[in-house]
């Protein structure tokens, strides 16, 4: 009998479970329905895969033991965080075959170098964990993002996920200097250096960022921090349209330069939707407006100083008629209240019901276009059909998601979505842009992404997939 067949014999699983029960200990290994149920549904309630066993490691070593063992037994392995992802990249499939890792049991945080202006985290450390501790030594980790009181750093890494200062900082990628990383075979890589330059070959770290689990697993990090700002001021403007709102950054950045860390676009629609499932929540203006964009100043004076730049910059916003009017945040509460307009629009379009989401990219100066010419194809594709368009103008990247037609039950809407789909992605292809901006494509656009990649881009990810993941067992489904 060969070693595959033996590892398939009538004593797998068992064998294989006592192995990893000997591994991480027996309460660490989850097989009762009742124990594993809440790793294997995705955020949006929408799929549950099945696992073998929910595995929870408590440090990198006995993450490389469980990885040796599913190489020796060929085990697909799921990697885990907070499992707040949108695209079905960290639940495993239907089959029962594959192991799930959360990686939740390795949280600490290692250590703080506020001269370094580095922090070295677990991958299992809850993102808003981070900037707690980056403020306490008097420092800022700028990721920023509606899930940080859930979704962990590893999956932040995995995903290369975006947020709502990437216009100042960018996205996780730029914030890493180092990971560690169990790889495929059970081995050990790390670059926890917190250096700035090392040009001593391939950069093997933006390998396994963004790759989503498929190449290996992260366990930990060195993140870049920076001063904290002495103030941060906010801003809500009406507008007309998103090309005002392309105006209006032009006219900002021109004015306040790095200090602009926050350029939100938010249509009425968008706030009609928080203010009826969140009522305590509304536009701060007298009527309705078409459009609106929230901003943020990060200064390193002072508050009067960042004050005095938003004042100059709505004041002159408004004579060049960019804008119809404005409301500078003037406290804390102020400032936290315009935020939580745009924090709650997911939410209150989850309220409203089922709906089909788009997570897209296009070149920043093409958004007003794309969104006029996509809004129709939309509507043709769907008529009376509602646009839930908000996002990350600054960097081009827009949430440009679909509610259904007044009096549309949400489960039929929602078989439309292939439909709509093409719609979307085909335009955000004719815009040189990209079909996912900051979510990944997980399984949800595994098959989507292989109408818009050229054929060379994807037999250079599957070389890499070949060469680092020999055995198909990194997060199996996913990507590609």
């Amino acid at each position: 009998m060969s070693a595959a067949e033996q590892d398939f014999s009538q004593d797998f699983p068992q064998d294989f479970l006592q192995a990893c029960r000997d591994a991480l200990g027996g309460a660490y290994v989850l097989t009762a329905d009742a124990d594993t149920a809440g790793y294997l549904t995705d955020q949006r309630g929408r799929y549950t895969g099945r696992a073998l066993a929910v595995l929870r490691p408590g440090s990198t070593g006995e993450v490389a033991a469980v990885v040796k063992l599913c190489v020796r037994h060929l085990v697909p392995i799921v990697p885990q965080g907070g499992n707040t992802g949108l695209v079905l990249g960290s639940v495993p499939d239907t089959s029962g075959k594959a192991v799930l890792l959360s990686l939740t049991r390795l949280n600490r945080i290692r250590a703080v170098d506020p001269v370094n202006n580095t922090m070295t985290v677990e991958a299992g450390c809850i993102l808003q964990n981070l900037q707690q501790a980056a403020a306490a030594e008097q420092r800022l980790f700028p990721l920023s993002l509606a899930a940080e009181g859930s979704c962990t750093i590893g999956g932040n890494l995995s995903t290369n996920a975006g947020g709502t200062a990437v216009l100042r900082y960018g996205n996780t990628r730029e914030l890493c200097l180092g990971l560690e990383v169990v790889t495929a075979e059970g081995d050990v890589m790390s670059s926890l250096r917190g250096l700035r330059k090392d040009n001593t070959g391939y950069d093997l770290r933006d390998l396994f960022i963004g790759a989503e689990g498929t190449l290996g697993i992260v366990t930990a990090a060195v993140v870049k921090l920076f001063p904290q700002p002495k103030a941060q001021v906010t801003a809500l403007a009406a507008l007309r349209t998103p090309d005002h709102a392309l105006r209006l950054l032009s006219l900002a950045q021109a004015h306040c330069g790095a200090a602009l860390t926050g350029f939100e676009l938010m249509s009425d629609f968008c706030m009609q939707l928080v203010a009826k499932h969140f009522p305590p929540h509304r536009a701060p203006f007298d009527r309705l407006h078409p459009q609106y964009v929230l901003l943020e100043l990060s200064d390193s004076e002072s508050e009067a100083h960042a004050s005095e730049m938003f004042e100059a910059v709505i004041g002159l916003a408004l004579e060049q008629e960019l804008i119809d009017d404005a409301v500078i945040a003037t406290s804390i509460a102020q400032s936290k209240a315009l935020w939580q307009l745009r924090e709650h629009i997911s939410m209150a379009q989850a309220h409203e019901g089922k709906n089909i989401k788009h997570d897209i990219s296009v070149p920043i100066s093409r958004i007003g276009e794309f969104i006029r010419v996509t809004d129709v194809l939309v509507q043709q594709a769907s008529p009376g059909c509602r646009m839930v368009t908000f996002g990350h103008l600054g960097d081009g990247n827009l949430h440009y998601n679909v509610s259904p037609p007044p009096g549309v039950k949400d489960t039929d809407f929602v078989l439309e979505q292939p439909v709509i789909n093409r719609a979307v992605h085909d335009s955000v292809d004719k815009f040189g842009g990209s079909i996912s901006a900051e979510h990944g494509l997980g399984a949800l656009k595994r098959e989507e992404i292989l109408r818009y990649k050229s054929p060379v881009e994807l037999r250079l990810m599957r070389a890499i997939k070949q060469a680092l993941d020999p055995h198909g067992l990194m997060n199996p489904g996913k990507v590609l």
